[in-house]
């Protein structure tokens, strides 16, 4: 906890590479939006000369808004990322950056105003879900003359358009907080007994609000811890970890680590650590 890599390449598989081509920055919202959204952020590269580079991400939980620019050739993207609960990878070439929103969980439904599930797994356009609004802040964050401007404009937007506190947003974000909080935790039935929810109440607040379900929450999440762990490269007893996140024994754990990251945990500790050399 506190590790400034951890903080900045959460989800971010084989960080330590990733730093070697990438930068990103995180930046806490202002008050006003901390209700809705987790923090913003700035992810920059620069491969002129250099072939292009292929990032895979662990997902969150969460809704990103985005907008991606390659400075020497103006291609520009402006989107809605809704929670992807499969593989996601993201190829950067050229020069460029990104611009983003991350929300917390249920904090995009009140600026929707539909189930989060409805875009999870889409990439709706920023103009296809703010209409005219939202494409003339793409205007401004794309003409911004660097990324603390861009994030400026794109802090003002959010802002303005900001909607009521909802209390059943800030219900989903308390319950996956807690999910994060207590690595132990593998079943939905634990999790309806330690919220007082029933399992059909707390999967009914999850599309609504979050976007998935609980049980890939929690997986998703331990699946996070395990990564994270690997990647500091000190020695992990994988045996000792399944137990601590609460798996019955390793091989279940190895085949879900396995099924998430592309690699079997020991494998993956070997490339993503310190030091390590990943093409």
């Amino acid at each position: 906890m506190g590790d400034p890599l951890t903080e900045r390449m959460q989800g971010i598989l084989r960080p330590h590479t990733g730093l070697e081509l990438f930068q990103v920055e995180r930046t806490a919202p202002p008050p006003e939006l901390a209700p809705f959204v987790d923090f913003f952020w700035v992810l920059h590269w620069d491969l002129r000369g250099r072939p292009p580079h292929r990032q895979r991400v662990l997902t969150r939980p969460s809704v990103h808004m985005t907008f991606t620019s390659y400075l020497t050739g103006g291609t520009t993207r402006a989107r809605i990322v809704g929670v992807v609960k499969d593989e996601f990878t993201e190829e950067i070439f050229d020069e460029g950056r990104v611009v983003g929103a991350a929300f917390r969980p249920g904090g995009f439904r009140p600026f929707l105003g539909a189930p989060v599930a409805a875009i999870t797994g889409r990439f709706a356009g920023v103009g296809e879900v703010f209409g005219a609004a939202g494409r003339a802040l793409a205007e401004d964050v794309f003409a911004a003359a660097d990324a603390a401007e861009a994030l400026k404009r794109l802090e003002a937007f959010l802002a303005g358009a900001c909607p009521e506190p909802d209390a059943s947003a800030v219900r989903a974000a308390e319950i996956v907080e807690r999910i994060a909080a207590r690595p132990a935790l593998l079943r939905v039935d634990d999790l309806a007994e330690d919220t007082g929810m029933g399992k059909r109440s707390l999967q009914r607040l999850f599309h609504e609000y979050v976007g998935i379900g609980p049980k890939w929450v929690i997986r998703r999440f331990r699946m996070l811890e395990a990564a994270g762990r690997a990647a500091t490269g000190t020695g992990v007893d994988w045996a000792e970890l399944a137990v601590e996140l609460g798996y019955a024994d390793q091989a279940h754990f190895t085949r879900d680590f396995t099924a998430a990251v592309g690699t079997p945990p020991a494998r993956y500790a070997r490339e993503a650590g310190p030091g390590s050399i990943d093409a």
